[in-house]
């Protein structure tokens, strides 16, 4: 049997909030209150990891809305697996998860 991931409670609380429906860098600063300086780092490690998967958008609908293209990330099965351990093991998460939004993607 695999091992679980053990994460830390910020990579925890960044799981959650793209389980949620926060799937951008920007957008997951806002909801957490951490800056850029720990969100962009986490969000590569943990695309390193597996624990998510990063796509851009089409630049054309940056383009339009007059603003840089975002990286959408989701949540991978890994991910999934390694947020549900991160509740269990810190259940201040389960008290801190951002109310979910509706996609607009």
């Amino acid at each position: 049997m695999e091992t679980a991931v053990r994460i830390s409670h910020t990579s925890g609380l960044i799981l959650q909030t793209i389980r949620s429906g926060y799937i951008y860098g920007f957008d997951i600063m806002e909801v957490t209150g951490l800056p850029s300086g720990t969100i962009y780092p986490a969000l590569r490690r943990l695309e390193k990891d597996s624990l998510v998967r990063g796509d851009w958008e089409d630049s054309k609908i940056a383009f339009r809305q007059d603003r840089p293209p975002r990286r959408y990330y989701k949540l991978t099965r890994q991910g999934k697996d390694a947020l549900a351990c991160a509740v269990e093991r810190y259940p201040l998460l389960a008290k801190l998860a951002p109310e979910e939004k509706a996609t607009r993607r």
